[in-house]
């Protein structure tokens, strides 16, 4: 008797579980020669929504573990990526059309930039935080704090690389995310969250959604509830990348702006990733009390 092959439904991750879309539709994904590889979730306004206040109710708790701890965390992510390497290889073979080998060195940069931000988990505060000189009987410090719900439109080229360079130091710095992956690249995000749902990282903390950036962005920067947006996504479509401005600007979100083009993902990230989603506090405290 002929076994009947099971496939994969591929759906959101919002508060730590794979809902469907609230809208019941999905959408043709190709790999990139065009053909049928399955049908992704096809996010809406209501699923960011959704999104958003699962992110909020996680940000509390996870803003409130040590840094140590959440550098723990991103390595355990990096450590279950290694596990299952092969699968994350055969999406983004499929989904950006190159080569075993390219697709190998890939993986190996994603997981290395894990590594890379869980390094600096509990290092961040001390190289951009300050003890402040002051003309008094003062002791005067500086500390980042996170920022707090951070809407992110993942890179539409890169589909892993991409998306952990921009999703790792949301995190890392106690922020939490709701993330559009790439549209036409859907495959390494769902994998991704599949990974996040196993590696000790709280739900809500990141979220998930496949969809079209130019449709759930406007959403995402208009919602007053979000305190930041990456809009790496829409790079290139300066129009696009405007009018997110001026929606984040009601509620004074941060901005990390759309680049002209997607940048080099290999190349090494820098602070400014990190520090893009922290607010710097300032505390006076009285010597001798």
């Amino acid at each position: 008797m002929a076994r009947i092959d099971v496939r994969k439904t591929y759906k959101l991750y919002i508060g730590g579980a794979f809902p469907r879309s609230e809208s019941g539709h999905s959408y043709e994904v190709t790999d990139s020669k065009g053909k049928f590889v399955a049908n992704a979730s096809l996010a809406s306004r209501k699923d960011v929504r959704d999104a958003v206040v699962a992110a909020r109710k996680a940000f509390g708790p996870w803003s409130g573990r040590t840094a140590y701890n959440r550098g723990q965390i991103l390595y355990r992510i990096a450590e279950v990526m290694e596990d299952r390497r092969p699968q994350f290889e055969d999406a983004v073979r499929q989904s950006e059309g190159v080569s075993a080998a390219v697709a190998r060195a890939q993986v190996d940069a994603a997981v290395d930039r894990l590594v890379w931000y869980a390094g600096w988990a509990d290092k961040l505060a001390q190289v951009i935080g300050n003890a402040n000189p002051v003309a008094g009987p003062f002791f005067n410090h500086t500390a980042p704090e996170p920022t707090g719900v951070v809407g992110v439109l993942a890179p539409q080229e890169s589909s892993l690389l991409g998306l952990v360079s921009v999703v790792a130091p949301v995190i890392v710095t106690g922020n939490v995310a709701v993330v559009v992956s790439s549209y036409e690249r859907p495959l390494p995000a769902v994998t991704f969250s599949e990974v996040l749902a196993t590696s000790d990282v709280p739900g809500g903390v990141v979220n998930i959604l496949t969809g079209d950036a130019s449709a759930l962005g406007p959403w995402l920067a208009a919602h007053m509830d979000v305190n930041a947006i990456d809009l790496c996504g829409v790079a290139g479509d300066a129009e696009l990348a405007t009018s997110l401005e001026v929606a984040a600007a009601d509620n004074l979100k941060r901005v990390r702006r759309a680049p002209d083009a997607e940048p080099d993902w290999s190349a090494e990230p820098g602070l400014s990733p990190m520090t893009a989603f922290v607010e710097q506090k300032t505390v006076w405290h009285p010597i001798g009390i």
